[in-house]
């Protein structure tokens, strides 16, 4: 029996390969920095950042989301290790943070 030298077919990709991994080959990537885009998350770090921290209906406001998914938010930012207050600002629950992760 001989032995046929197969080669196989190049690769196809259903997508094109992420922009990281190209960054991290190419040295001009690295010139050109992507700036960080604002985010529903970023507004309610922002806002709880204030001295008189921020109400529930203002970040509910700010972010267009419903109360549970912003409650939600404060929780994911608790464990991401930010140290969330909460006081009274006219009878209205107010939430501030006090140490940023």
């Amino acid at each position: 029996m001989t032995e046929q030298a197969t080669t196989k077919p190049k690769r196809r990709y259903a997508r094109k390969p992420n922009k990281s991994a190209a960054a991290a080959t190419n040295p001009s990537a690295e010139k050109n920095p992507v700036k960080p885009r604002a985010t529903k998350i970023g507004k309610v770090i922002a806002l709880l950042q204030r001295e008189a921290g921020a109400t529930l209906d203002e970040m509910v406001k700010a972010t267009g989301w419903l109360p549970h998914t912003t409650r939600a938010a404060l929780t994911g930012l608790k464990k991401k290790g930010h140290a969330i207050a909460r006081g009274k600002r006219d009878d209205v629950t107010c939430y501030r943070i006090t140490k940023s992760a």
